[in-house]
């Protein structure tokens, strides 16, 4: 299974989750709970400690590598992402396949397929390019040092919001499962899938690229503004 990394930018920094995220993890989930209508976000202190406790069992198990988002301007957690559904596509075919099983040694394989998902993150770090760099982040550790042939994203379809941010940022939208599952809400949800090929991953990470460069020059431009 992949090893945990840190993975290093100008606004965020990815780090493994660990235990120790556990109370800075709290308060980044305490601090508007109006937000997060469609992602299952921890509440407290004991919460925040189980999330991370099935995080790290998932990991074990090899079904995911989750990350505590840090915000590099002052050091302070402010979500939580992972890479899931790993999938591998080496070794000799067999049928039925056997999706999320490694050909070879568990501890070195690397995926040739995954997921970003369970992503969440506080209110005053929405809308400020943090999401838009852990994507990139996560994206070119997937294409470039993995090496993977897909990464696929999914949102609840009522989830407007998210669903245009992945637009936006070059994904494929392959289309919505209907009653595909039981949302955070408890009504049964229909579900909006999007994906990355590898042969795509050059033009997306143009875009994200300027995206990212676009929103740091209106920053600066901002700031000139302001009096001293």
């Amino acid at each position: 299974m992949p090893v945990p990394v840190h993975l290093a930018g100008r606004t965020v920094r990815l780090e493994p989750l660990a235990p120790h995220h556990t109370e800075a993890l709290a308060v980044a989930g305490a601090e508007d709970r109006t937000t997060y209508a469609f992602t299952p976000v921890p509440h407290g202190v004991q919460a925040s400690h189980e999330y991370i406790d099935r995080a790290l069992a998932d990991q074990a198990a090899g079904r995911s590598l989750p990350f505590a988002v840090v915000r590099a301007t002052d050091g302070r957690v402010v979500g939580s992402t992972r890479f899931l559904e790993l999938d591998y596509w080496q070794g000799p075919l067999v049928w039925p396949a056997v999706p999320g099983v490694p050909f070879g040694d568990p501890a070195t394989a690397i995926p040739d397929a995954a997921e970003i998902g369970n992503t969440w993150l506080s209110p005053g770090a929405q809308g400020t390019g943090i999401n838009t760099e852990a994507k990139l982040l996560m994206l070119r550790h997937a294409f470039e040092t993995w090496g993977v042939r897909r990464i696929s994203l999914r949102a609840d379809a009522r989830n407007g919001r998210s669903r245009a941010a992945m637009e936006r940022l070059g994904f494929t939208c392959e289309g919505v499962r209907r009653a595909h599952s039981r949302g955070l809400d408890g009504a049964v949800r229909s579900t909006a899938f999007y994906s990355i090929l590898d042969e795509e991953w050059p033009t997306v990470r143009s875009i994200i690229e300027l995206r990212l460069s676009a929103g740091a020059q209106r920053k600066r431009r901002r700031k000139t503004l302001v009096p001293a």
